[in-house]
């Protein structure tokens, strides 16, 4: 019996690596040390009553953005090894298999559980708050997206202490990820992690394209919409379009796997091509679509710091529209070296640059809106100042990149590499960060320190460039990616040094951005938003106080033009907005927390656990609990209540500071 456990144990855990028995040390210690302070302080029930089963969209957002920054964590671990394997020629710090183990997870958990969380939060906490609305559409489903995002990255990151991660590349191209070469468990963890998640990212699609066209305030006509919702709803069609694709290309991986339907494989009458199209299908929008909404905060931050309307506002809107809809011409340019042919590259390279036209128009509208402006260099701005010229060399770069020739050249190189990084991280990244920072207020009620604020932002940048840059150089000198090793007699471990060194840089700007935000919790009385407005901005969600109340609005906004809080102030009329006791106040319909969403979250991760190890006995009770679970909400009509207007009083008078009767 003894032996047979033993046996069972050795092969479903992860064992002989040193960096993994860390890693399961310090799961069970955080895992304990959780339980210990939830038992102690007796917050289980405030856990599950004012979070768990939550279904404001502010306090989803927040979840949502705790769980991208912890995905970063893990996902720069993962980049530090790398960037340690590759500082020295010829060193063994992490072995072959480990390294394949090791980008695969990076570029999985940056991408798809660290950027898409990210921008979810970001949507969740302000959108409804600068369309002037009350909620999303749809909050329950709300709730689900974001338990289904983490039942998926849960499942995914388990992989590494059991059974074993993925090691096929961050889009597993078969053959790689197919049965015969890959028999561990390591890809069902893949697609099932994805699937599962990716299941909650169309929902959010949905949700918030929904929101934004149904629920804008009274005389929000579109283009009296500020940017930010402007790119979510932009990103928002790129999501419903291209999440389905990911879905039925994983779904069809699954089965060659699961069943040897063999649609991927030669041998079996398969094509690997078909995946590869596929995957790129979905995976070149999946780029615009979590870097749109960057766009969309860079434009907020760069008017208000300013103290200027948004040059160009409808040139930006068009832009965006046109970057979402060409998002989906180019996914072929990822492979111009397999043989399309002549005519297929040249439509592809052509259909690449004109993204740059509509992206070009952006830039320069955000730089015409701050010439001439009264500048203001706060933290947001920092990041948006910051981000302009890294994302002109990302854009540079991809322009050549779409240069078919020059890309047979490029290709797979650390050229493709370092461009990558500087779209993402310059663009997508700062872009976030920005909006962090920019929202921080209304999200948690008080300002951040700005000094060690920009403190992060010069590691940052700093250990961006020193990081990236020489990846240029080392692609053009013919270091290809996804390399372990190589020798002295390359020429190459200069720049791979200094890369890094730049690297460790950035480690060390997360670690700032982590202590500020300590450091910002630890004195946040020095630092309340009193005002509700600590930037003077713009738009609706300033005109609420911060935090911003669990109903958002007292009293719905009528909007009557663009940037209608600031034209309000700019006119002396805000102040009989903002003055609650005059308003003729009227019970709120709010929608009641349920905990549906985090079982049935629940019940997903244990079918995907399940299909993972082909374990029936698993999957069927998993999946019959997901069945049970939309049944069971279908009959359920206690799911609303009204907020009595004595408790907004109380809550207005309380966030307010001010008495009203």
């Amino acid at each position: 019996m003894f032996d047979q456990i033993k046996e069972f144990a050795s092969g479903f855990f992860v064992t002989g690596d040193p960096l993994i028995y860390g890693a399961d040390v310090s799961i069970l210690l955080v895992t304990a040390a959780i339980i210990f302070t939830l038992t102690y302080f007796k917050k289980w029930r405030w856990l599950w009553r004012e979070w768990l089963t939550s279904v404001d969209h502010k306090k989803i957002g927040i979840m949502y953005i705790l769980a991208a920054f912890l995905m970063m964590f893990r996902g720069g671990v993962d980049a530090l090894l790398m960037r340690a394997q590759l500082a020295i020629p010829g060193a063994d710090f992490l072995q072959p298999d480990h390294y394949n183990e090791v980008f695969t997870t990076h570029g999985v958990i940056m991408i798809l559980f660290m950027a898409m969380p990210f921008m979810f939060g970001l949507f969740n906490i302000i959108v409804p708050l600068q369309i002037g609305a009350r909620d999303v559409a749809y909050p329950i489903l709300n709730s689900l997206s974001f338990w289904l995002f983490f039942a998926g990255a849960m499942l995914f990151n388990l992989s590494f202490v059991i059974g074993g991660s993925p090691d096929a590349g961050w889009l597993a191209y078969p053959p790689y990820s197919e049965l015969m070469y890959n028999p561990g468990v390591g890809q069902d963890f893949y697609i099932w992690g994805i699937q599962i998640s990716g299941i909650g990212s169309l929902m959010t699609g949905i949700n918030f394209l929904v929101t934004i066209l149904k629920m804008r305030a009274p005389g929000m006509k579109l283009m009296k919409m500020p940017l930010f919702p402007w790119s979510v709803l932009s990103s928002c069609i790129a999501i419903i379009f291209s999440f389905p694709i990911l879905t039925a290309t994983l779904a069809l991986l699954f089965l060659d796997r699961y069943a040897g339907a063999h649609f991927f494989t030669l041998d079996g009458g398969g094509n690997p091509m078909m995946y590869i199209n596929l995957i790129w299908m979905w995976g070149h929008p999946e780029v615009y679509i979590i870097v749109l909404p960057a766009f969309g905060i860079f434009s907020e931050i760069v008017s208000t710091f300013s103290r200027k309307k948004l040059f160009g506002y409808q040139s930006m809107v068009y832009a965006m529209i046109i970057i979402s809809v060409l998002s989906f011409l180019v996914w072929a340019h990822h492979f111009f070296t397999m043989g399309s042919g002549a005519g297929v590259n040249t439509f592809f390279a052509l259909s690449t640059m004109l993204i740059a036209i509509p992206t070009g128009v952006k830039v320069f509208n955000w730089l015409f809106t701050m010439f001439r402006g009264r500048i203001t260099v706060k933290t947001p701005m920092l990041w948006t100042i910051g981000f302009i010229p890294c994302f002109i060399v990302g854009g540079l770069t991809g322009v050549l990149l779409s240069v078919a020739p020059a890309d047979f050249q490029f290709h797979n190189s650390y050229f493709l590499i370092a461009h990558f990084h500087q779209v993402i991280i310059g663009g997508v990244i700062f872009g976030y960060f920005a909006g962090l920072y920019y929202w921080w207020p209304k999200m948690f009620g008080f300002t951040l320190n700005e000094h060690i604020g920009k403190w992060a932002f010069w590691f940052w940048n700093i250990g961006f460039y020193a990081c990236f840059m020489p990846q240029y150089v080392l692609g053009l000198m013919g270091m290809t990616r996804r390399v372990v090793s190589y020798g002295w007699d390359k020429g190459w471990w200069p720049l791979n040094f200094v890369s890094t060194i730049g690297a460790a840089l950035m480690g060390i700007a997360f670690v700032l951005q982590v202590w500020q935000i300590i450091h910002g919790v630890k004195h946040y009385r020095k630092n309340l938003d009193t005002t509700g407005d600590p930037w003077d901005g713009r738009t609706l969600e300033w005109s609420i106080p911060s935090p911003a109340p669990h109903y958002n609005f007292a009293v719905l906004p009528q909007v009557e033009e663009l940037d209608d809080w600031w034209e309000k102030k700019q006119r002396g009329v805000h102040k009989q907005l903002n003055n609650i006791a005059e308003e003729k106040l009227e019970p709120i319909h709010m929608p009641k927390n349920s905990g549906m969403p985090i079982i049935m979250a629940g019940c997903w991760f244990l079918a995907g656990f399940g299909f993972v190890f082909h374990w029936l006995w698993l999957t069927i009770p998993g999946l019959a609990g997901v069945a049970i679970c939309m049944l069971a909400h279908s009959f359920n009509y206690d799911t609303d209540y009204y907020i009595p207007v004595k408790e907004i009083k109380e809550t207005e008078a309380a966030l307010r500071k001010v008495t009203i009767s």
